[in-house]
Order: C-alpha cells, then sequence, then structure tokens
C-alpha cells in the first residue's frame, strides 16, 4: 500500500500557527501567533451540533457489519486528518521554492522521511481499511488520492498506482458520498458519534456535507418493503 503511505503522511513537514493563553483581568485570551502578529481572540464560536438518532439494525448481521466498519474507520480517521493539515501548509512551502531542482529536492526528502519513519505503520492496513483511508483523504481535502498523486508526482505514476491499486479492489479515484452510498452514510455516522463523544478529534470536511439528507435518504430505503414474488 505504498501509494497510500505516500499520499498520507506527505504532509508532516508542515508550518503551524500558535495559539498561547493569556490571563488578562481575570479572563483568559487567546493570543494567534500568524508571521510574527499577535491577534487577541476573545469570542468564542459555536458549532452546530447534530442530534444523532439511535442506532437501529435491521438484524444482527447489520450490526457486526457497522461495528466491523467502526472499527476501520476510528484507526484510518487519524492519517485523512494529518493530510489536510499538511497539504496547505505543503503546497505553499512547495510555491515558495522558484527552480524546480529545489523542488524535487524537497519533496524526495519527504518522500524518505515518511518511508523510514512511517510506512511500516501504514503498510499493516487490510484492503478494506485503505480504501476507506482514500475516501477519507477525499473527505479531508476535496481531492481524491489519484488527484493529489497527479499534482505532487505526475500523471504517470497516478495512473500506474491507480492500476496497481485496482489488483486489490482499491480505487484511488473513489471519492466520499454520504448521499450516494450506504456506507458512506455510516462512515459519516461514525465520524459525527466518535466527535461528539470526542473519541476523535473533530475536522471540517473539504465540502458540504449534508448528514440528515442522507440520513432521511437511506432510512427511508430501510424501512421500505422488499419486492417479492408472492
Amino acid at each position: 500500500m505504498r501509494y497510500i503511505v505516500y499520499i498520507a503522511l506527505l504532509f508532516s513537514f508542515a508550518l503551524t500557527a500558535q495559539e498561547d493563553p493569556v490571563k488578562q483581568d481575570s479572563t483568559e485570551v487567546h493570543y494567534m501567533y500568524i508571521e510574527g502578529d499577535s491577534i487577541p481572540v476573545t469570542s468564542v464560536e459555536l458549532r452546530e451540533v447534530l442530534v444523532l438518532p439511535n442506532l437501529k439494525f435491521e438484524d444482527r448481521e447489520a450490526r457486526i457489519r457497522y461495528i466491523i466498519l467502526r472499527r476501520k474507520t476510528l484507526k484510518v480517521y487519524p492519517y485523512a486528518k494529518l493530510a489536510a493539515e499538511r497539504l496547505e501548509a505543503l503546497q505553499e512551502r512547495l510555491d515558495g521554492l522558484e527552480r524546480k531542482r529545489d523542488k524535487k529536492r524537497y519533496a524526495k526528502i519527504i518522500q524518505n522521511y515518511i518511508e523510514e519513519e512511517f510506512s511500516a505503520e501504514l503498510k499493516k492496513l487490510t484492503k478494506t481499511e485503505g480504501q476507506i483511508l482514500v475516501k477519507l483523504i477525499h473527505r479531508q481535502t476535496g481531492k481524491t488520492t489519484f488527484e493529489l498523486i497527479k499534482e505532487l508526482r505526475s500523471g504517470w505514476r497516478a495512473f500506474w498506482f491507480n492500476s496497481t491499486a485496482s489488483l486489490f479492489d482499491i480505487s484511488l479515484k473513489k471519492e466520499f458520498s454520504p448521499i450516494n452510498e450506504e456506507e458512506d452514510y455510516l462512515i459519516e455516522d461514525i465520524l459525527q458519534r466518535a466527535f461528539q463523544s470526542e473519541r476523535l478529534k473533530r475536522q471540517e470536511p473539504a465540502f458540504e456535507i449534508d448528514f440528515y439528507d442522507s440520513l432521511n435518504k437511506w432510512t427511508k430505503k430501510a424501512k421500505e418493503p422488499s419486492n417479492s414474488k408472492s
């Protein structure tokens, strides 16, 4: 799964802003440091909270499938989150390099770092975990793994990796679409429950996802009677 290893942790050399709390008149004020300037932050942003329904399953088999999917999703989500956090900063650093030779050298340094430090862990992913990771990378970055490889390496390598992945039933072009695929809806349900319980650290998706539209669609479909011959 070297192609997934490369993308999921390609972004580990990023620059991040620093945030320090400061006591001011018994009120805690946070200062955000960006490029040497300190900006006081006193307002509190309230995040919309989804009201999640109680889990209901048609049968024991459906319940087991959900539990297995939850275990796999919780395992690979942190890698997709890391990719989204680092992508913008990485691209910014690459854009700051003028010479093509410097960009290639920088990319090579990152690749070697990833392979030495992280590839052994990610190679342990199963086929289904790898496919879930590809979907979540799209959820968090707004781009498919295929598109990221094409941008950061070359179109030929993207084609080659996708062809190789197909041999293992993994598509690097797979997008995350809860409204169109029931498994993606279940993954989104798993993520939202994990965010609310603080089992996972929340990160907003790169594109809008209407959870309730997906919920209504798949709940309604589950209630529809199956067509059977009398």
